[in-house]
């Protein structure tokens, strides 16, 4: 959701300021799984139409309901909560976010309020290539990685899934893990066998944030310990990851100016510091001054 967006381009992004998540150059769709996402705007035909379902019956509801949506509301010409076009068009609201693997659908929601959608004409890409973008994107911030886990994330089929890594293949290099077999970019091999660059003393991972939006066995190689992946990836709405000396150390939970952290080993003065600089520079808006709360 747009606040998680915001907290997760602050971790990556200098001075990246309260309305980070709505410049211009980003847009925000249904995507993989039909979760919200926001992508950089050129990137929009990967993250929509590279979702597309591979069955007949999934491919109609998408483009009978991106018709219909287009019928409602033009090219950008008009604007509607998603409540309201579902009741203009009598389905459920929930329903339009089917028509988003078209490619056509855009939205704007901050997360408290029901999301506006509107509609774009179709990207100039063919969904085969949008695939293969969606993957290599996938591969490079989730590599080491597999068909299937990128099956998973995507929301496609087991065939679409095996396909796109097959035509992938000349471009990609086979790799040994801890949890098995796997696969990167060729082009990224440099990037993992180059010694480790340096790292931010703290930063505070909003939940859902890409760097551990990890699944099944992926799960063991950023976090070791059982109990401790048990406590970062919750059976109900996940927490925030903390991060320290790039580790995670802990997780963290906000509401409103209250932030509360968990760290799962007992910190240095500089390390508690370094979090405390942290959560005081969030681009929170509404938010004056963050106040941290230990809870150990």
């Amino acid at each position: 959701m747009p606040r998680a967006a915001l907290l997760s381009i602050h971790a990556r992004v200098a001075g990246a300021g309260p309305t980070a998540w709505a410049d211009p150059s980003l847009v925000q769709l249904w995507g993989p799984r039909y979760s919200v996402f926001v992508v950089a705007g050129r990137d929009l035909a990967p993250f929509s139409l590279g979702t597309m379902l591979d069955d007949a019956k999934g491919r109609r509801r998408a483009e009978d309901l991106a018709a219909r949506l287009h019928d409602l509301l033009g090219d950008g010409e008009v604007r509607m909560t998603y409540a309201e076009a579902g009741r203009a068009l009598g389905v459920p609201p929930n329903s339009l976010r089917y028509a988003a693997a078209t490619g056509t659908v855009l939205i704007r929601w901050e997360g408290a309020r029901a999301p506006t959608i509107w509609t774009v004409p179709p990207p100039r890409m063919s969904e085969a290539r949008a695939r293969l973008d969606l993957a290599r994107r996938y591969l490079h911030i989730y590599g080491p990685t597999t068909g299937p886990s990128f099956r998973r994330w995507a929301g496609i089929g087991t065939r679409g899934a095996a396909a796109t890594f097959q035509d992938l293949a000349p471009t990609l290099t086979p790799v040994r893990t801890p949890i098995g077999d796997a696969w990167i970019l060729t082009e990224d091999e440099p990037s993992f066998r180059a010694d480790p660059g340096r790292v931010a003393p703290a930063r505070l991972l909003p939940s859902g944030d890409a760097y551990y939006l990890l699944h099944g066995s992926e799960r063991d190689l950023l976090v070791t310990d059982p109990a401790r992946r048990d406590q970062l990836w919750t059976s109900r709405v996940w927490p925030g990851a903390l991060l320290v000396d790039g580790e995670v150390v802990g997780t963290w939970r906000r509401a409103n100016e209250a932030l509360s952290v968990e760290p799962w080993r007992r910190l240095s003065r500089a390390a508690r510091e370094a979090v405390e600089v942290e959560a005081a520079s969030l681009p929170l808006p509404g938010v004056d001054r963050v106040v941290v709360a230990w809870s150990d």
